[in-house]
């Protein structure tokens, strides 16, 4: 019997079994109720915009790895529709995506594809529709959230969730520079190797968010569970209002400058 105290009502055991969350005899340990919780906190924050869009969802969800998030919001939500809703997860480890493709088969999640692709070729992938209604990225590392951020404003989606992982660009171009900002006491923030290595997550995302609102996106920040759980801990959530852009985008471009991170702006200005 599973201890239903930690699994959502209406959750399918089988898919929990399958995902390795719950071994064969319905029981979790320590480290998958941790990836549970983590998974059914996002989903809280999730399940308001997809009731939100309504029908006909779309969405899409960049490095889905096992696809344990697409799989979740698929059992908790899209499996009731019955519209055109589909999630497609995007991953660029074939053997995850082959797994993934079977195991949707297996427990008839008729509207889930899977793509072989990196974040950047999706944007221009014909697999995938024009327009998009959420894009989410859990953990997608390094420069993959900003391909995911990329991804969202081409096809125009109405809402974003990013978890950001293992942010090095940024630190690394902080690091080339460090000698000539020197006469910048702000470079006192980034000068010990840790410190460069915080900060330039830090500011990652702050340049992210500045980025979508840029774009006219309003965007909130917080996180995702208690910090004993994980590191990786930031969520941004990015909601499309048509935003003034002009004062957000002035900031992203004196914040670049001012960090010595000119040759990033056209990371963070694509599309603008």
């Amino acid at each position: 019997m599973a201890e239903s105290y930690d699994i959502r009502p209406g959750q399918s055991l089988e898919l929990l079994k399958e995902l390795h969350i719950l071994t064969r005899d319905g029981k979790l340990n320590q480290d998958s109720r941790r990836k549970l919780k983590q998974i059914y906190h996002l989903y809280q924050f999730i399940e308001p915009l997809l009731k939100e869009i309504g029908q006909d969802i779309t969405l899409v969800d960049h490095g889905a790895g096992k696809s344990y998030l697409g799989f979740i919001l698929y059992d908790l939500f899209f499996k009731a529709l019955t519209d055109h809703s589909h999630i497609y997860g995007i991953e660029t480890r074939e053997e995850l995506v082959a797994k993934s493709q079977q195991l949707a088969q297996r427990l008839g999640f008729a509207n889930m594809s899977f793509l072989n692709l990196t974040v950047a070729q999706a944007i221009t992938s014909d697999q995938l529709p024009a327009k998009v209604d959420i894009v989410t990225a859990l953990h997608a590392c390094d420069t993959a959230t900003d391909d995911a951020i990329r991804f969202a404003l081409q096809k125009q989606a109405g809402f974003v969730v990013l978890v950001p992982c293992c942010q090095a660009e940024v630190a690394s171009v902080l690091r080339q520079n460090k000698g000539r900002q020197l006469k910048n006491p702000l470079a006192e923030i980034w000068r010990h190797p840790i410190h460069t290595r915080e900060f330039g997550s830090q500011i990652t995302n702050v340049l992210r968010c500045l980025q979508l609102e840029a774009h006219g996106y309003q965007v909130t920040v917080t996180e995702l569970v208690g910090w004993e759980h994980s590191m990786k801990n930031e969520l941004i959530i990015a909601v499309d209002k048509n935003l003034p852009r002009k004062r957000p985008a002035e900031r992203l471009h004196e914040v670049l400058n001012t960090l010595g991170l000119e040759q990033l702006n056209q990371r963070f200005f694509t599309m603008q």
